[in-house]
């Protein structure tokens, strides 16, 4: 078209400018595909978890949040703290409700796993602890 209105260049010039759009999708969906086939996730998303766990009545503090895309879908795995005073059934009632909030406030989450720590004992620290069995090495679970 630019070449019959008299601008032999015009063609050209508007093909590396297509081939530049596109080089720049290819780069931006092909670091979305490796990412998602590393099990990466958005930092963001995993804000958005612990934001909303962080929200729910009972909570004292949200420990740890993993989560993985499988396929289309995330599953992800919440820690929470709660008062050491709590029944086990407060306690069951508080994760529940973690559960509940994740499901609805993020549409693309398939599942949840919650697991509910006394505050003083949350994190992946006190659940991996060193011991030994009749003498034999020390090692962990």
């Amino acid at each position: 078209m630019g070449v019959w209105l008299g601008y032999p260049l015009a063609d050209p010039v508007v093909g590396l400018l297509i081939a530049a759009a596109i080089l720049v999708i290819v780069w931006q969906s092909g670091k979305l595909v490796f990412l998602r086939l590393l099990d990466g996730v958005d930092p963001d998303v995993i804000e958005e978890i612990r934001h909303a766990s962080s929200h729910v009545e009972g909570v004292a503090d949200v420990a740890e949040v993993r989560a993985r895309w499988v396929g289309h879908r995330l599953r992800a795995e919440v820690n929470v703290a709660v008062d050491p005073e709590v029944s086990v059934a407060e306690g069951h009632a508080v994760a529940r409700e973690v559960n509940h909030r994740l499901m609805h406030e993020l549409g693309y989450l398939e599942a949840a796993v919650v697991h509910v720590d006394p505050s003083q004992e949350s994190g992946e620290e006190h659940r991996y602890v060193s011991h030994s069995h009749d003498g034999l090495p020390t090692h962990s679970h």
